[in-house]
């Protein structure tokens, strides 16, 4: 990229892709590297458990992110926020920014945060950078092995993405290295391992979770638990039913694939049902934990 006619006055720092020992400067709309110009920074990335094709599969069949469950997650993952640094002007990374839906909420909400996006994928941050705000940093790594200096953002969010990343205590290690002391985490995973389909297997999941095993895996980490619950509580028993009705058919790879674009395009279409419910939920999450629900959501306080 060639160098742009102004620049900005640096605002954050990163360590060099091919070394460790040198400095990559954000700009305020481009990375610095080696005297060349870069919207998205690049690192070297392992195996994981998310491709490019999954990206596009879930933006396509929820109509990109306009599912009641997605615009829900966002909602609450904001209030969390907004709630650990109400006008503070706060580094908050969001790990799995995918097509950046979170991203552009919380800079509507969140005007005075420095935000970043982080994702594991490198084509989806390409097609992502000309549709977002070009003040907003795109990182590709692996959170398993995160480049990230220590102590370098305040806050950092996760909406489903700790379930594909197959050492996740490994993750949350690194989680807990690039907060800053105090600093908060916002996770979201898929809930109840006994209900794992194919609809996990088709999305790479190696696993769902309960919202006890979350805590542990958090609080393990040196995190302390601010808030948890479920999400999707008053959707559960519809959820549970549909789950286990798919762990009773037997299906190949390519019907698999049909199933897991059906049943979301399917759930899709309640989307007024949907979001009236979860607007209920969001009524009373405050003031009850709910027993089961579709997703687990907790936020914790690096100790």
């Amino acid at each position: 990229m060639s160098k742009p006619t102004e620049l900005t006055k640096p605002m954050m720092v990163f360590h060099h892709p091919h070394n460790a020992d040198t400095l990559v400067q954000w700009d305020g709309d481009h990375f610095d590297i080696d005297g060349e110009f870069h919207r998205v920074l690049v690192y070297g990335v392992g195996p994981s458990g998310w491709t490019d094709d999954l990206t596009q599969l879930h933006e396509e069949a929820t109509d990109s992110g306009s599912h009641f469950i997605d615009r829900a997650s966002r909602t609450c993952a904001l209030r969390a926020l907004q709630k650990a640094f109400a006008n503070e002007p706060a580094t908050i990374l969001e790990i799995g920014c995918s097509g950046g839906h979170l991203l552009r909420d919380m800079q509507q909400a969140m005007p005075q945060a420095r935000l970043m996006g982080g994702d594991y994928t490198l084509n989806t941050l390409h097609q992502l950078a000309p549709k977002i705000s070009p003040t907003i940093p795109l990182i590709r790594f692996d959170l398993t092995q995160c480049p990230l200096p220590a102590s370098s953002v305040d806050g950092v969010v996760l909406l489903n993405v700790l379930e594909h990343i197959e050492d996740h205590e490994a993750a949350m290690r690194h989680l807990a290295r690039i907060l800053r002391p105090g600093g908060q985490v916002v996770i979201e995973v898929p809930a109840g391992p006994e209900l794992f389909d194919d609809y996990d297997r088709e999305l790479l999941h190696f696993r769902r979770y309960t919202l006890e095993s979350l805590t542990d895996l958090v609080e393990q980490a040196g995190f302390e638990i601010t808030s948890k619950n479920y999400l999707g509580a008053l959707l559960y028993p519809a959820f549970r039913l549909s789950k286990r009705r798919s762990q009773s058919i037997q299906r190949s790879e390519v019907d698999r694939a049909h199933h897991v674009q059906k049943a979301i395009e399917a759930t899709s279409r309640f989307n007024w049902f949907g979001s009236a419910l979860m607007a209920a939920e969001a009524v009373l999450a405050p003031l009850i934990t709910f027993p089961k629900g579709i997703r687990c959501v907790l936020s914790a306080r690096r100790s």
